[in-house]
């Protein structure tokens, strides 16, 4: 069959087909596509299409690189105990086959290029732990205790193995609370850091760091804490902003420098609804100059807040560091891949976020493992792992959407700001440019992407999700 009957025999782009897939060429245009009734599931469209000198058409989506804003690093998943925990119980060929797909960028690779661990364990680790753990009434001042641990069993070795898909992944740690000795009620969740131990804590981080680098696994980034204004989760340590500015002043940072710790320490990392937290930290110019930027959640406020920080200090960068987005997708008979797309990776990404991370990588059908008192009972993984099988949820397609064709390094360039059609665009290392849009609106809809003077017309069906690349 010839190309013009091939493409005769099927529909317009952005519908999903039975057809033979084309390869790509020069100056054509390919959609990748997710639907709510799942007859597409980020799948590569058989049709492409062209720019061609048509007439102008509304709506529109104007792109123009000619304006560039943020820098991108990469799109992923939190890599919890938890997630590790079910990745190393697998035999090792499916393991390999899984951690390709999600790592990888060929073929069915998705291209997963940032992920987040827990420094100690998080709220979705099977039991709490530091990397100094002491029997009660003890101290260790020195760290001379301090050991990576159970993360040599789970996290360290996956992590290792995903590097050897992707070595140039960015990790970023974070941590849910000091070593329970260094808090002032001595307990793993709630209670606040102890001014005294604040130059231990700092010495902390710089040994994780380079027990990490011993281990082969360069750490691009730490949060001071996580979720530093939530008490509620096992583990979990309360962090005012005036403490952190202090912490990060006088003692994180000056450790870091005198170590020669390249790392970027990000400060904050909660929600949206507070964020004079991280401008009042930036607003200090001693803190500041050991801060990267601020990293941000939407489990409270609107992802509009990031901007306005970024209008307080456009010298630091913005990172949006976790959000939950839960949704089976093979027990579901539809699924709302327009929220998360919409929401998180176009809203993060306008509002100068250089990476968007979900919560969290992997968990079991009973969303286990997790803490008592605390550990999250319906954090379920953007892939669910039962054995060896794997099953794959509404946050894997959402990520899917930016991470295989948004490759670090890649440019956000502008694009016309729209309700009935959110979207965003970039302009990837390899000169390609990549635009993401939703249909946010009931009904199918038509419209044109417009680029240098050319327009090419679409359909996007109702709260479908496209990726568009030339």
């Amino acid at each position: 069959m010839t190309t013009l009957r091939r493409a005769a025999a099927c529909i317009a782009a952005f519908a999903l087909l039975a057809c033979p897939l084309p390869a790509q060429k020069k100056g054509q245009v390919t959609v990748w596509l997710t639907t709510p009734d799942k007859s597409a599931l980020f799948a590569r469209q058989p049709a492409t299409f062209r720019f061609s000198r048509s007439a102008p058409r509304e709506p529109a989506i104007d792109v123009d690189d000619a304006r560039t804003f943020q820098p991108i690093d990469g799109f992923g998943f939190a890599l919890t105990g938890g997630s590790a925990q079910h990745l190393v119980r697998m035999d090792p060929p499916s393991r390999a086959a899984i951690l390709r797909e999600l790592f990888a960028t060929a073929g069915n690779g998705i291209g997963v290029s940032y992920l987040r661990v827990s420094i100690g364990a998080s709220d979705l680790n099977d039991h709490v732990f530091s990397y100094d753990d002491l029997p009660a009434g003890e101290s260790d001042p020195t760290l001379a205790r301090f050991d990576l641990g159970p993360d040599r069993a789970d996290v360290i070795p996956v992590l290792r193995e995903i590097l050897r898909i992707d070595p140039r992944i960015k990790t970023l740690g974070s941590p849910w609370s000091a070593p329970a000795w260094m808090k002032t009620n001595g307990a793993v969740k709630g209670g606040r850091l102890k001014p005294e131990y604040y130059a231990a804590y700092a010495q902390y981080f710089v040994k994780y760091i380079r027990a990490m680098r011993a281990a082969g696994i360069r750490i691009d980034a730490i949060t001071v804490q996580n979720e530093p204004l939530n008490d509620k989760n096992t583990p979990s340590m309360v962090m005012q902003a005036p403490e952190q500015a202090a912490f990060i002043r006088d003692h994180l940072g000056p450790a870091f420098r005198a170590a020669g710790i390249a790392t970027k320490i990000i400060l904050y990392d909660h929600n949206c609804d507070v964020p004079e937290y991280a401008i009042s930290i930036l607003d200090d110019a001693r803190a500041a100059q050991f801060v990267d930027g601020s990293g941000f959640h939407l489990y409270g406020g609107k992802i509009e807040a990031m901007t306005g920080v970024h209008n307080a200090h456009p010298d630091k960068n913005l990172y949006f560091t976790e959000q939950m987005v839960t949704g089976s997708v093979e027990s579901r008979p539809s699924i709302n891949i327009a929220s998360p797309v919409r929401r998180l990776v176009i809203g993060a990404t306008r509002n100068w976020s250089r990476n968007v991370l979900l919560w969290n990588l992997a968990a079991d059908p009973r969303n286990q493992p997790h803490t008592d008192n605390g550990g999250c009972t319906m954090c379920q993984g953007a892939i669910t792992i039962d054995g060896n099988a794997v099953s794959r949820n509404l946050a894997y397609y959402a990520i899917a959407h930016a991470a295989k064709f948004v490759r670090p390094g890649s440019v956000r360039i502008a694009s016309t700001d729209s309700a009935a059609l959110p979207n965003v665009a970039f302009r990837a290392p390899d000169g390609r440019r990549v635009l993401i849009v939703v249909n946010a609106a009931q009904a199918p809809a038509t419209f044109q992407i417009r680029f240098r003077g050319k327009a090419a017309a679409a359909t996007l069906p109702a709260g479908a999700a496209a990726t568009c690349v030339w």
